[in-house]
This record gives structure tokens, C-alpha cells and sequence, in this order.
């Protein structure tokens, strides 16, 4: 049975996000997850060094009413870029790309831009249009290259940059 939680704004096969402010959300761990929280809050605050793409690390907390621990995060509050033309769509998708490429320069790569089939949601879940343009989400599954071996982070860079130009196309033809 699926718990439920107060302010429930999402939910993955593995975490459930909650709303706790206008401003923060948070990423609740209970039982077994994906990613381990103080892994992927070391990897959310990495790539926050590096640029603006990846949703912003604020602080891990653990709520006692709940009885879980959070990883809290800002809140995007998602647009729909299909109201937008094509012309500004294509501003925000060279942003994207440039800080994408900046983040695998830096020896990161978020390996969830298109969601495999066999997992719920749409395919692009975890790219969100915001007021500042297009940001990354959850990346509980993300490497940083000092932590798996230079073939295994190529692999998974080559794969990022084809779901980067699938995206592309999307984005651009919606």
C-alpha cells in the first residue's frame, strides 16, 4: 500500500517529492532508494558549483512527523514551453546545451535526461522549463567522473549527448 504524504507534488518508482514551502520542496528517502541522500546531495551541490542547470541544494533535514529524511531543494514551478515561440525555444535549448556541456567538461553527467520506457512518467521528466529557462532535476542516478572510471563516464556521456539531441527535436517541434 502506498503511503500517503502531505503536499505531494511527485512521486518516482523510488522517492516521493513533497511541497514544503513556496520556495522548497523536498525529496523524501524512506526504505530502500535509487541513490544513497548524501550522495546525491554531494552531487546536486557539485554541479550547483558549476552552473545553474541543476535544481538547487539547500539542506538535508529529517522530519519527525514523517519519520524520513529529506533531501530540501528549491522549487521549480514548471511552464509550459509550448506557449513560447519557436525562436525563444531555440535561446533556451543553446543555454542548455552550453551548460550541459559545461557540467560533463566539469565530470558530471546526470544520465536520466530521457527516461527508459520501463519507468512511469513522461520521457522527459526531469528537464523543467522554468522562469530562468530549461533546469535538470533528480539526479539520483548521476556519476561524477572521479568517482567511476574514465570508460565507464564516457559511456554514459556518449549516451547523454544522444538523449540531449533527441530532447533537442522535441523540444524544438512541439
Amino acid at each position: 500500500m502506498e503511503r500517503k504524504y502531505p503536499r505531494k507534488l511527485s512521486a518516482g518508482d523510488n522517492n516521493t517529492v513533497i511541497v514544503l514551502s513556496d520556495t522548497e520542496v523536498a525529496k523524501l528517502f524512506t526504505g530502500d532508494t535509487r541513490s544513497d541522500i548524501g550522495s546525491e546531495a554531494a552531487k546536486m551541490k557539485y554541479a550547483n558549483e558549476i552552473n545553474d542547470l541543476v535544481v538547487k541544494f539547500i539542506r538535508l533535514d529529517y522530519d519527525q512527523a514523517l519519520d524520513t529524511e529529506m533531501l530540501v531543494m528549491e522549487r521549480i514551478h514548471p511552464l509550459d514551453f509550448r506557449s513560447y515561440e519557436v525562436e525563444i525555444r531555440e535561446l533556451w535549448i543553446n543555454t542548455f546545451e552550453d551548460q550541459l556541456k559545461e557540467l560533463h567538461n566539469a565530470g558530471f553527467v546526470h544520465r536520466d535526461l530521457k527516461r527508459p520506457s520501463i519507468i512511469g512518467g513522461m520521457a522527459y521528466d526531469n528537464i523543467l522549463l522554468s522562469e530562468t529557462g530549461l533546469r535538470l532535476i533528480d539526479i539520483g542516478i548521476s556519476a561524477l567522473k572521479s568517482q567511476v572510471s574514465d570508460k565507464i563516464f564516457e559511456k554514459y556521456l556518449e549516451l547523454e549527448i544522444k538523449e540531449m539531441l533527441e530532447f533537442k527535436e522535441y523540444f524544438l517541434s512541439r
